[in-house]
């Protein structure tokens, strides 16, 4: 006999919001609405039992989301994050120690020499091993034109948006095995591009090339990769960019066919898919995008 299925009833918040800006680099304890991302509707099968898992930017946003959802899956996890943003990133880690798993706080600053080498080698150390790699972590600032991009941001923004995938993922590959993953955070930008993001476009771009590219070259080692691109996600990474005003804030993600952004809580599931070899074991190179009803070409 078929249970009957409870009626959705999880309401996400709709723009206007606060027309309020945060600062640099924003922190979730401060932004309101306040993001959702306990995920009450989902329902855990131990896909990911056993296995270590490090999440760049999992002190808030979409990192906290996967974060948690992977511990509800039965992972341990080690958090990246800025020291600036430690008190987010105690509230992930209690989350995540609260299903029963272990969690390991890794602060540091990914554009930094050597920081994504020492990252993962803690994980490894403290955790055992290392089987999903999140490269989660951005920056960005909007622009309105092209001129106003200094070289020093330009230079900050590949840094931590492709340089440490790269290092990253090159670090995590000495102690990867068979049945491992790497997921890289994409963007809608990345696709489609975006007029006052030049940089961070560009740098999206280069996640989806560079994953593709990734894929192809562990595929005979059975270790996958694949990105996970979303639209607009109510995170504080989008509430602290410096180029956008209070009001262009307040009406955040009211251009997509939804109306809405996306609460990293309706944004991390992809991820569990993803690191998953039971739902994804066939699944390699890909680019997973999550627009909101916006649709792109590959």
């Amino acid at each position: 006999m078929a249970v009957p299925r409870a009626p959705d009833t999880r309401r996400h918040p709709k723009p206007p919001f606060p027309a309020r800006r945060l600062p640099k680099p924003g922190l979730e304890k401060h932004l309101r609405p306040a993001p959702q991302w306990q995920a009450p509707d989902y329902r855990a099968a131990g896909k990911l039992e056993g296995k270590v898992a490090l999440v760049t930017g999992g002190d808030s946003g979409i990192g906290r989301a996967v974060a948690v959802l992977f511990a509800r899956e039965g992972a341990d996890v080690a958090i990246n994050f800025l020291s600036t943003e430690a008190v987010d990133a105690h509230v992930t880690a209690a989350a995540v120690r609260a299903c029963g798993r272990r969690c390991l706080l890794v602060p540091g600053d990914l554009a930094r020499d050597r920081v994504c080498e020492r990252i993962v080698e803690r994980t490894v150390r403290a955790l055992g091993g290392l089987d999903i790699l999140v490269s989660n972590a951005a920056h960005q600032n909007h622009k309105d034109d092209l001129a106003e991009v200094a070289d020093a941001e330009f230079d900050r923004t590949f840094k931590v948006n492709v340089y440490a995938y790269f290092r990253l993922a090159r670090a995590a590959l000495e102690h990867m095995k068979p049945g491992a993953t790497i997921i890289a955070t994409s963007s809608v930008t990345g696709l489609l591009g975006s007029s006052e993001l030049p940089d961070y476009s560009a740098t999206k771009g280069a996640i989806n090339a560079f994953t593709r590219t990734l894929a192809q070259n562990l595929v005979e080692r059975g270790i996958r990769v694949n990105a996970v691109a979303p639209g607009p996600v109510w995170t504080p990474l989008n509430a602290a960019d410096k180029g956008r005003s209070p009001k262009e804030i307040a009406k955040f993600g009211s251009d997509v066919p939804m109306k809405r952004p996306a609460q990293p809580e309706e944004i991390a599931p992809a991820y569990v898919f993803l690191a998953s070899n039971a739902d994804s074991s066939y699944i390699t190179g890909s680019v997973l995008q999550i627009l909101g009803g916006r649709t792109a070409g590959a």
